[in-house]
């Protein structure tokens, strides 16, 4: 069993909503990229990215189909990732079509 990593504290204001002390990437892994990806700082990206690899970081969004985060964010991991255009093209339209997106 992998042992308990906390979270850096700098992360904290973006998991408001969860006790915090108790997310670990080992265990929460979903709910941490998905956060830090549509809500999170620079800083935040950049911790990501470096914890999980921009390989898995790929992976994780075409697994989850992008959802849970804004066209614009679709387009920028499009291009930093390298995905496949049509695929995004699909999960932006799909976002589009979410209230949210109808704003």
């Amino acid at each position: 069993m992998a042992s308990f990593e906390p979270l850096p504290k700098s992360l904290k204001p973006f998991f408001w909503d969860y006790p915090f002390s108790k997310l670990s990437l080992n265990t929460d892994r979903d709910l941490i990229i998905r956060r830090v990806l549509s809500s999170g700082s620079w800083d935040a990206v950049c911790w990501v990215r470096k914890e999980i690899g921009d390989e898995n970081l790929k992976k994780w969004l075409i697994a989850h189909k992008g959802r849970g985060l804004s066209p614009r964010q679709l387009r920028f991991w499009e291009l930093i990732l390298d995905l496949p255009k049509r695929q995004v093209n699909t999960w932006v339209r799909v976002a589009r079509e979410t209230p949210w997106g109808k704003r």
